[in-house]
């Protein structure tokens, strides 16, 4: 059995949909024979304060059978509820009920010898048939007559509590007996059920590195279920003989040295028949760990305390540690009868990138290393959450796949889980021809080596732009580093050929955040033409094409001249902008040749020019300018474009006059806005 979903409603940010997580199937460890836990580890990505902690939250209290309290609801849901509360709905009884809904779907291996007992209540016969089950846990008021007696009578008085109204009513469920029921799937009740029986959890915090001995009292737990262990086998093992040896040995000293001496003196003021002490060792295994043994780091040949270890080392150490120590407390065959769930939250925490984007394979070593000294058949869910881009590069690439990874994020305040997979990064047509499908998977293998350049930080960020090429890439960094709202933001900036650019796209629509893909127009110049170095005018663009095939892919046309005079393609919250409207009559081919234009009779842009290639921008300056020759320019400057860029960029942070005038082309203006916009409305 495993943990297959959870469907969260109405809990904190989490509303009525959107509020589906999905788990990686657990497999017996030890059946297979080289050990890989990243496909079966789920990945809960997200920026701060997005909903990722909440999910272990709900599955911990289900587990405690904690209370949940009037601040656990979604506000915007009681709000509803509270606004919908009028007399006459009231007295004819038509209300819904402050209610949270946790759904889980347990996934059944039928080949696995699991043991079914504790939810054959929940078992229909169509779920038999799917290989799952579904648990409901209903959190409602425990008497609705009450509730609803109750609530007519705060309601007739809400019109006291004015701008208080809110948090009176919190303070009113409060006040209110609300329990935890659970449903099979047709909504059958089911007394006496408790979570605990089914699921097992380890829940690894954020900062494990407590205090300067952490590491001891974690590892002294280890130890001490492994002397348990081995101690059902042996009742009385060497170590127990030592014991007894050592305690004897200690009360015959005491005996010899102290305790006669202490009632030699007492005789003098009471009877020795009376009061007297003895002093005896009382020395245990659980003693021995607690107060002689230490724990140390090892270097080369230096012992170091651990309170002078590192802070990275000490929360991986404590991360394995728990580990080892949730493992080693059960019994061999108790892994099987239960659903076994490990949390780890946030590991980044005090790991350098390093460490984090090793961090699976790490885990993956020291289980591996675990389970060759024992038959114990581990078939545990490890679940993390984090906002490291370092750790999901990790997961996608041990595991060779998207799949088992939940990106939250928030949407009209409430948090939203979207299900990645391969298949919604790059979706499988039906009835796909074989060329396709080796199209399609190339194009997924692209994806998943290239999220390692920075791409991944797209699933922690506010909005996120694509660009070209270098320049773009240099200049557009320092224009949002000056923007009043941008600077505020996390826009990640992705330099991505532009041929490549339509891959994102599926990735794009599913991420929910503003995206702009600024790509150049690459209009197709026959060889002759380039050799003439054909300025692109209105009599010349004419049936033109395109060479850019994101182009050709958003646009639906390979026609130069429809893409230029169409608007820029939007869909959802993407846009793709490209080179448009003439500039001085021309129509430019790239960015290089827009920002000539744009500023061609900037000192700063010639002067850039002048230095890189003083020989075109001689001939240029002599034959009409730089506008005219954009295009030989820009061709001259295909092996300078980083000089160019970054020789601009220069002199834009040391702060001349001339470059503080240089204008972005107008196109990426527009797209910049379109991101600001998207921004503001959020």
């Amino acid at each position: 059995m495993y943990l297959k979903k959870l469907s969260i409603e109405h809990f904190r940010k989490f509303g009525d949909a959107n509020n589906t997580i999905q788990f990686a199937a657990s497999k017996d460890y030890k059946a297979e024979k080289y050990l890989n836990i990243a496909p079966k580890t789920t990945l809960i990505v997200g920026k701060n304060n997005s909903g990722k902690t909440t999910i272990v939250e709900v599955l911990r209290r289900l587990l405690e059978q904690t209370d949940f309290r009037a601040t656990d609801f979604n506000f915007d849901y009681l709000q509803t509820l509270l606004i919908s509360y009028t007399p006459r709905k009231l007295k004819n009884g038509k209300i819904k009920f402050p209610t949270m809904k946790f759904v889980l779907t347990i996934g059944i291996d039928n080949d696995d010898p699991d043991l079914l007992t504790n939810i054959a209540p929940f078992i229909t016969l169509g779920e038999v048939k799917n290989s799952e089950v579904i648990i409901k846990a209903v959190w409602s008021p425990a008497d609705e007559e009450l509730f609803l007696k109750k609530l007519s009578q705060f309601v007739e008085s809400k019109k006291h509590y004015k701008k208080q109204l809110f948090s009176h009513f919190l303070s009113f469920i409060d006040t209110c007996k609300f329990a935890l029921t659970y449903y099979n799937n047709n909504d059958e009740k089911r007394e006496g059920f408790h979570l605990k029986q089914l699921i097992e959890l380890q829940a690894i915090a954020a900062n494990t590195v407590t205090n300067g001995d952490c590491l001891s009292s974690a590892f002294s737990k280890i130890v001490d279920y492994r002397y348990e262990h081995i101690k059902d086998e042996n009742p009385f093992s060497e170590l127990d003989k030592e014991i007894v040896t050592i305690n004897e040995k200690l009360t015959g000293y005491f005996d010899k040295e102290h305790t006669s001496y202490v009632n030699n003196s007492l005789a003098k003021l009471i009877s020795s028949e009376k009061c007297k002490i003895l002093l005896s060792s009382d020395l245990t295994f659980q003693k021995l760990l607690k107060s002689v043994l230490k724990y140390q780091y090892v270097e080369g040949d230096k012992n170091i305390p651990e309170n002078q270890f590192g802070l990275g080392y000490t929360n991986l150490m404590m991360i394995v540690a728990n580990i080892i120590g949730y493992m080693e407390k059960f019994p061999e065959t108790s892994f099987n009868s239960q659903i076994n769930l490990i949390t780890i939250e946030e590991p980044e925490t005090f790991m350098h990138p390093q460490m984090q984007e090793l961090f699976i394979r790490d885990v993956n070593v020291m289980i591996g290393a675990l389970l060759e000294g024992h038959n114990k058949h581990v078939n545990s869910q490890i679940i993390i959450t984090t906002h490291s881009a370092h750790i999901l590069n990790s997961k996608i690439h041990e595991g060779n796949s998207f799949n088992s990874i939940n990106y939250v994020t928030e949407n009209n305040n409430c948090t939203c889980a979207i299900i990645l997979d391969d298949q919604t990064i790059i979706p499988k047509k039906e009835n796909e021809a074989e060329e396709d499908e080796k199209k399609r998977l190339a194009q997924l293998q692209y994806i998943k080596k290239h999220i390692t350049f920075g791409i991944s930080q797209l699933f922690f960020a506010d909005a996120a732009i694509f660009v070209e090429g270098i320049s773009e890439y240099v200049l557009l960094q320092q224009y949002m580093s000056e923007h009043d709202l941008l600077k505020q933001k996390y826009v990640t900036l992705n330099l991505v050929n532009g041929a490549f650019a339509q891959v994102y796209r599926p990735l794009i629509s599913a991420l929910h955040i503003p995206v702009l893909i600024i790509t150049d127009i690459d209009f197709k110049r026959e060889k002759q033409e380039r050799k003439d170095r054909i300025q692109m005018t209105e009599a010349v663009l004419s049936n033109r094409e395109t060479t850019n095939t994101a182009l050709t892919e958003y646009y639906g046309t390979k026609i130069a001249s429809q893409i230029v005079k169409s608007n820029y393609f939007q869909e959802g919250n993407l846009m793709v902008t490209c080179q448009k409207a003439e500039i001085q009559g021309y129509y430019a081919t790239s960015f290089e040749e827009a920002l000539i234009l744009t500023n061609s009779n900037n000192e700063v842009i010639k002067q850039v020019i002048k230095e890189l290639k003083p020989q075109v921008y001689q001939e240029c300056m002599e034959d009409g300018g730089l506008a005219e020759h954009s295009y030989r320019i820009q061709r001259s400057l295909a092996q300078d474009k980083s000089n160019f860029a970054n020789r601009l960029l220069y002199d834009i942070i040391i702060g001349t006059n001339d470059a503080k005038e240089i204008k972005l082309p107008q196109y990426i203006i527009d797209g910049i806005d379109f991101i600001v916009r998207r921004l503001e409305a959020i």
